[in-house]
C-alpha cells in the first residue's frame, strides 16, 4: 500500500498523474525507491498519451506526484 494525496491505495486502485498532459492509470505494482518513496506502476488498457510516455501501456510514478 501507498499514500496518494493522504490517502492510502493499493494494487487495483486508479489514481491520475501528469506527464506532459493529465492522465490516469489503475495500479498494478507498489515497490520503494531507493530513497524509500513509494513508486506506482500504473496501466492503462488504451495506452498514455504525451511526448515522454505516449503509446506505452505502462509506466512508473511516484505516488507524491499522483492524485485521487
Amino acid at each position: 500500500m501507498a499514500k496518494v494525496d493522504g490517502q492510502t491505495v493499493k494494487v487495483g486502485d486508479y489514481v491520475c498523474f501528469k506527464s506532459d498532459i493529465e492522465q490516469g492509470g489503475k495500479i498494478v505494482k507498489i515497490t520503494r525507491d531507493f530513497m524509500g518513496r513509494d513508486v506506482l506502476t500504473l496501466y492503462s488498457e488504451y495506452g498514455f498519451e504525451g511526448g515522454y510516455i505516449g503509446g506505452q501501456d505502462t509506466t512508473q510514478e511516484l505516488a507524491q506526484d499522483c492524485w485521487l
